[in-house]
């Protein structure tokens, strides 16, 4: 945990970075929203792989909500693949 004088320190030198070099801000953002992509098409992923497990063990009911809430998410990332990737 930074202190308030080193948190108001970092803040005014990433200011000055971004106003200075914007081409090297944009790639770390591109850089962190792919990360945060793949992490979650891997929760997707093994969401998916243990949907017959929780059908199994804790009924036909949650396993259909599961399925149905993994069926938008699945929808919602095809539908912004772009930012995901």
């Amino acid at each position: 945990m930074l202190s308030k004088e080193d948190q108001r320190r970092f803040e005014q030198i990433t200011r000055h970075l971004r106003e200075s070099d914007p081409q090297f801000f944009a790639r770390l953002e591109d850089r962190a929203r792919a990360r945060r992509g793949r992490y979650l098409m891997l929760l997707t992923i093994v969401l998916w792989a243990s949907l017959p497990a929780m059908t199994v063990l804790a009924g036909r009911l949650a396993g259909a909500i599961c399925a149905v809430v993994l069926l938008a998410n699945a929808g919602l990332m095809w539908r912004f693949r772009r930012r995901w990737l």
